[in-house]
């Protein structure tokens, strides 16, 4: 059990909850989530006799990263725990009352009693490579949306003209932003040897690199792969109930960019990696269905990737089969 004082940590869009919990009992506070309401936190801290805290809040992506990193350059315990964890949390604590304070005195309750590991903050050039990337991700999005409705709806041809012209500028942004991460590997040869070494792998573009590489900052140097699976969501779950045991599945708690990077490039690797074709063709031959045989070769591609970044050596497909 943690025996620092902890803070509990609800974020949201414009605003955050906190719940500090200091000897059973609870100080509540809301700031806005921006660098102002950041100092205020502090002073507030300081002004409870707070030296040091481990702060404990959900891991939600851009609302809850700035605030992260701010605690931790100021020498807190930061831990960014999975939203999975904590509603599992209150539905074991029978919690009722479901408000951003509620919320936030849950989460504290939740750092004390298991004391989740402590979080570090990528460093600064893989931060911006994700902030490319999934700028990147929502270009192509959008302009997804946008060629789907040239087809769709009432072909009026002001409103057709309209959509072109955003289009022809999305493509140019899209190539630009492409551009722009290229020169940043080309800027950091240890990002560049890694994305060098993840494209051997059968299966596995540049595209898909340059994303593990993005959201897996510590993909290297997890002890195990099996680490880096769960992370993304891909460990399976077994379902046994009473007498009914059900085929096992995605746990599908970790990073959904990841799983959805490697969903493509598993049915790819399935046919064209020989590694992969064979893997895959044994658990045809057990009677899987298509779906589980890509979930496995998506956590399959995920340890291949894991052991040449490991090894430092490009993917062979003979040594990997043993020949």
């Amino acid at each position: 059990m943690n025996t620092m004082d902890v803070l509990g940590i609800d974020i949201a869009k414009k605003t955050f909850d906190v719940a500090l919990l200091r000897n059973d009992k609870f100080r509540n506070k809301k700031f806005p989530n921006n660098p102002e309401g950041f100092k205020q936190l502090d002073a507030w801290l300081a002004k409870q006799g707070v030296i040091r805290v481990h702060a404990c809040l959900e891991a939600t992506g851009s609302y809850s990263e700035a605030l992260a990193v701010h605690l931790h350059q100021a020498s807190h315990i930061v831990s960014l725990v999975n939203p999975a964890r904590i509603k599992a949390f209150g539905q074991a604590e029978l919690q009722r009352n479901k408000t951003d304070r509620a919320d936030a005195m849950l989460i504290a309750r939740f750092c004390l009693k298991h004391n989740p590991a402590p979080w570090t903050p990528a460093p600064p050039e893989i931060r911006e490579l994700q902030a490319l990337v999934r700028h990147l991700d929502d270009l192509i999005g959008t302009r997804t949306q946008l060629n789907n409705r040239l087809t769709d709806g009432q072909r009026i041809e002001s409103v057709l003209e309209s959509l072109r012209s955003v289009i022809k500028a999305l493509n140019a942004e899209i190539k630009l932003i492409r551009k722009k991460i290229r020169e940043h590997l080309n800027r950091h040869p240890d990002l560049k040897a890694d994305h060098d070494l993840l494209v051997t792998i059968t299966g596995i573009g540049k595209q898909t690199a340059t994303l593990l590489l993005a959201e897996i900052q510590h993909l290297r140097h997890y002890k195990h792969a099996r680490q880096a699976a769960a992370y993304a969501g891909l460990s399976p779950m077994l379902f046994d109930s009473g007498t009914s045991l059900k085929h096992s599945r995605l746990s599908k708690t970790g990073n959904a960019r990841v799983r959805k990077a490697l969903f493509m490039p598993a049915i790819v690797a399935s046919r064209h990696n020989p590694v992969l074709r064979e893997f895959s063709e044994r658990l045809s031959k057990r009677g899987k269905s298509k779906m589980v045989i890509i979930g496995a070769v998506m956590r399959k591609l995920l340890h291949l990737a894991f052991g040449v970044l490991k090894t430092r050596k490009p993917f062979d497909p003979n040594h990997a089969l043993g020949a």
